[in-house]
């Protein structure tokens, strides 16, 4: 079938294999033209891992340490007359070109939420990665999680506390910027928000995996987070998914008291830059921060997308005989370009000017609509999009 990009919302409905593959070998080819990194992990875990950060962080681990990976993730596969989510042929993508250079890459297509797929991911690691994991990455982005002890639906929200949040936001597919208002969160939505977003599950995953004595002495665990910048702070840091983030940091504070005790670990955030990604399109008002954000990072020569931020963090802080850099709060910042008073100031200037007229002039829109595409595989050079392509691709 012809496979073109359909657009609804903030979401991409179609995903194009070859174009998928495309955008993989571009991640696997910046990792290796910055080089090996040194001392760095052999055997890593990466709970979900088919998309953004985490795909990043696997690309990286993969072709700059050489290391045996397992990804965990929740795709759906091809459907007759329907191509899969990006994220099944980026994972089929990455799986290939790992194998191609000798690498082990296991993957687990399930809710990572769940008890099942856990011992799954132990059964896995036992049998096949030949040693107990050095990296543990945890990337969840999900909207729901069904809880595997007491087994209640919680559903996340991105809603401020306290008070109604009114700014500015732009619809990315029809370039309209207009005024938002989004209710503040109940105590209920608050709670269930955190259930799902928060660290809990992480520290599941870690308790699962000592148990099973399959934490190498010295791992590392790391989770993602964000911050930005007061613009956006009612809906993110300040609102339902900042409360998700400070339990986050809870349990990174737990897990690195348990890893430590285990021959040295450590456990830490990363607060990475704003992206494109699925997860921060859904985000009211942050795709025009976004928009903006690039404009004036691409003007500065200091733009990142999550690859070049993943192999930064890991061949910069995490290994090459590199030590963390923490906040005064115990975070590693990864978004530590983007904050930078160079960049933040003119996004304040920038702001209150933007515009449906001047939308295009203003800010990277077009550029934050290219990224978009290419997270659903569209846009890429030398893929021929007129051209019929098998959507039914299986996991190696």
């Amino acid at each position: 079938m012809i496979i073109k990009p359909k657009v609804r919302g903030f979401v991409c409905v179609t995903a194009h294999p070859t174009g998928c593959t495309a955008h993989i070998q571009q991640q696997i080819d910046h990792v290796k033209a910055k080089g090996p990194i040194k001392h760095g992990p052999k055997r890593v875990l990466v709970i979900g891992a088919s998309t953004g950060y985490g795909l990043a962080s696997r690309i990286t681990a993969a072709f700059g340490s050489g290391a045996a990976t397992l990804g965990i993730f929740f795709e759906r596969p091809s459907e007759e007359g329907r191509p899969a989510t990006p994220g099944w042929y980026n994972t089929i993508a990455f799986s290939r070109a790992a194998k191609a250079a000798g690498l082990y890459a296991g993957n687990i297509n399930g809710d990572a939420f769940s008890n099942d797929i856990k011992q799954q991911a132990i059964a896995a690691i036992a049998k096949d990665m030949g040693g107990p994991i050095d990296l543990i990455v945890y990337s969840l982005a999900s909207p729901r999680r069904t809880h595997p002890t007491t087994g209640v639906v919680h559903k996340s929200v991105l809603k401020p506390l306290g008070a109604p949040y009114t700014n500015k936001t732009v619809d990315t597919d029809k370039g309209i910027v207009s005024e938002v208002t989004i209710e503040p969160a109940n105590e209920a939505e608050a709670t269930d928000t955190v259930a799902v977003m928060g660290g809990e599950d992480w520290e599941m995953w870690i308790q699962a995996l000592g148990d099973a004595k399959l934490l190498a002495p010295g791992a590392t665990a790391v989770a993602y987070s964000y911050i930005g910048p007061v613009h956006t702070w009612p809906i993110y840091k300040d609102g339902t998914i900042g409360t998700a983030k400070v339990d986050l940091e809870r349990a990174a504070r737990a897990i690195d008291a348990k890893l430590k005790a285990h021959g040295n670990g450590r456990a830490f955030i990363s607060v990475n830059k704003a992206l494109v990604t699925q997860a921060s399109s859904a985000i009211p008002v942050v795709p025009l921060y976004i928009s903006i954000l690039y404009k004036v990072m691409k003007a500065a020569g200091t733009h990142e997308g999550c690859i070049e931020q993943m192999q930064r963090l890991f061949a910069t802080q995490l290994y090459n005989g590199n030590s963390l850099k923490f906040d005064r709060e115990g975070r590693v910042r990864v978004d530590d370009w983007e904050m930078r008073p160079e960049i933040q100031n003119p996004i304040s200037e920038i702001w209150p000017q933007v515009t449906t007229e001047n939308l295009a002039a203003l800010t990277d829109i077009a550029g934050y609509r290219t990224e978009f595409l290419k997270l659903f595989g569209f846009g890429l050079p030398g893929v021929d999009y007129d051209a019929e392509v098998e959507p039914h691709e299986s996991m190696p």
